[in-house]
């Protein structure tokens, strides 16, 4: 089986594009359970964030999946297959595997080195679990990506900046001499976005307003930071006594216009909801400035430098290829070693025949002397097999070994499945 990612993100389309292509997380299962229900899609994995939406599948067949995973992808955003497909990045085999573990260390994302990817990628890892649609190959592929990007967490310059969309968002503000310190920020949503963002705005002098729809959620967060909390309906006076808001709801019923800022104090927007919140036109106000998720991907990362994260990446997949190249020729030598002790049963069988006389004792040691000799014969070869097929760029061992010992196909098959 290979690996297809078909991938619509902040690199290939444009936000409001993105904004019609999230999912909640029971669409996203139920689009991997329709893609493993068709011919080419084995295991599926669906990752869906505020600024992209992903399949990670193993497939039998590349055109096959490749044309199933659009398809069901338009079927589930309402959003055209023309779209998806002119505005999507594939990744196959290698590639795969290499931006698998660059999205989970969050060198793919909108902010370099971003760490809220990785639990993004985790929730859809375990929803896709949850819903049977992962399976071997995924497993393997998604429980190394993540111990991958631990390490790129732990051990590289990338990850110890510990930079978030949030941060990134701020730090425009701020360039933009819009200051948190002692500011009344306002809060809107409750989700994980907006807790990250309440307690960096917290961490740096503010004081915390907190918006929901769900007024009980707004009170816990607002708890949290210090601050307090107004329900829903109380926007606009919420907007009119603060300084810099901040929204991340992702509601399409919510849109925040110019006519609800001009006569109150806010000096700062910072929209990080998909789709948006807030109407551009705010950012036309002369008094105030607004940062959305549009600005930051037009924004690159400055100053993190990710060279020794991005070599990181790049051993960790040629480890991870290769231990699957060497996986891969496994059932063919399981297969010889089959062959080998079906041989070796015949030929005693054979003995049996011609010597029934044979002591047990005789027999016994004639038996272990010829499971030493096969035993040898095989160890050497088997065990460089496995070595020269882990190696980039080798030729197909396993095919070799078929055609030198005429193994049987259909026996290559029957050790390769699962018991």
């Amino acid at each position: 089986m290979s690996i297809l990612v078909v991938s619509l993100s902040h690199k290939t389309a444009p936000m409001d594009l993105l904004g019609r292509l999230t999912l909640d997380t029971d669409s996203a299962e139920a689009l991997g359970r329709e893609l493993i229900g068709g011919e080419f899609v084995d295991e599926a994995v669906v990752l869906s964030t505020c600024n992209r939406l992903e399949v990670y599948a193993s497939v039998s067949r590349f055109h096959g999946a490749l044309a199933d995973a659009t398809n069901q992808l338009a079927a589930s955003t309402g959003v055209e297959v023309e779209l998806v497909q002119d505005n999507c990045s594939i990744f196959y085999d290698e590639a795969a595997v290499s931006h698998c573990f660059s999205v989970a260390s969050g060198l793919d994302s909108m902010v370099a080195g971003e760490h809220q990817i990785l639990g993004q990628m985790r929730q859809a890892y375990a929803s896709a679990q949850r819903g049977g649609t992962a399976g071997t190959a995924l497993n393997a592929l998604f429980q190394q990506g993540l111990r991958v990007a631990k390490r790129v967490q732990t051990e590289t310059r990338a990850g110890s900046a510990g930079r978030s969309v949030v941060s990134a968002g701020l730090d425009e503000l701020e360039g933009s001499g819009v200051g948190l310190a002692g500011a009344r920020v306002l809060v809107v949503g409750a989700g994980s976005m907006a807790a990250l963002a309440a307690h960096t705005v917290a961490q740096r002098g503010a004081r915390v307003v907190c918006v929901n729809r769900t007024l009980a959620r707004a009170e816990k967060l607002a708890e949290a930071v210090g601050g307090h909390a107004r329900p829903l309906t109380e926007l606009d006076a919420a907007i009119a006594d603060t300084d810099v808001l901040i929204t991340c709801t992702g509601a399409r019923g919510l849109r925040i216009t110019p006519g609800q800022l001009i006569a109150g104090a806010v000096r700062g927007v910072l929209d990080l909801a998909l789709p948006a919140d807030v109407d551009p036109a705010v950012g036309e106000l002369p008094e105030v400035a607004l940062v959305s998720l549009e600005t930051l991907a037009q924004s690159p990362s400055a100053g993190t430098d990710l060279a020794d994260a991005e070599a990181l990446v790049l051993g960790e997949v040629g480890d991870f290829l290769g231990l699957r190249r060497a996986a891969a020729v496994a059932p063919t030598v399981v297969a010889l070693r089959s062959m080998a002790t079906e041989v070796m049963q015949t030929e005693l069988a054979r003995l049996d025949a011609r010597m029934p006389g044979l002591g047990e004792k005789e027999r016994h040691e004639i038996e272990q002397t010829v499971r030493r000799v096969v035993e040898k014969l095989l160890h050497q070869p088997t065990v460089r097999v496995k070595e020269l097929a882990a190696l980039p760029d080798s030729p197909d061992y396993a095919a070799a070994l078929r055609e030198l010992f005429a193994l049987d196909a259909a026996m290559v098959d029957i050790v390769s499945q699962p018991r």
